[in-house]
């Protein structure tokens, strides 16, 4: 049986810090693992300690290369989608490596944007990413780009229950 608690771990291709948090585990369905952090939730941001301002809810996908974060207002960002590695469960700490694209969708306008390209050429040629990680990371973006703006779920109103089991 897991644990109600979850610790998230993000690091860069490099193995740096790059978040790393406790979460409450919501939900586990077909789309994934569901976590939240509510306000207040102490953090390690790009490795120096943080507190969470805003909560949260984080969909940790079984097998995709992304993982999606979901925020209430005030937070611009309506969606905010990491093109990542495929997480790594370890017992209740799941480890995800952060290949800096991210697909956002703006909670004003609906505007989705890719965000980070000139961080991703960077890094592939600093890291040294591998053809196929490159590969993976754009079809992910360009899947994202479309599901952010369709209405596809998790996308569309899903995540909004789980919202409000950090919200509230």
């Amino acid at each position: 049986m897991p644990s109600e608690m979850v610790r998230v771990i993000y690091t860069k291709y490099d193995g740096s810090a790059h978040r790393d948090y406790p979460a409450r585990r919501l939900a586990e369905d077909d789309l994934g693992v569901w976590v939240g952090v509510t306000q207040g939730t102490a953090s390690v941001y790009h490795g120096r300690p943080s507190v969470e301002q805003i909560p949260f809810v984080l969909l940790v996908p079984h097998h995709a290369w992304w993982t999606g974060m979901f925020n209430p207002p005030p937070r611009t960002s309506e969606v905010y989608c990491d093109i990542t590695t495929p997480a790594r469960w370890e017992g209740d700490t799941v480890h995800i490596v952060d290949l800096d694209l991210d697909v956002v969708r703006r909670r004003e306008t609906g505007l989705v944007e890719l965000r980070d390209e000139d961080e991703f050429d960077e890094h592939r040629t600093l890291f040294g990413y591998p053809e196929d990680l490159v590969g993976h990371a754009n079809a992910a973006a360009r899947l994202l780009m479309d599901q952010l703006g369709d209405g596809t779920e998790p996308f569309a109103t899903h995540y909004r229950k789980h919202l409000l089991e950090v919200t509230q």
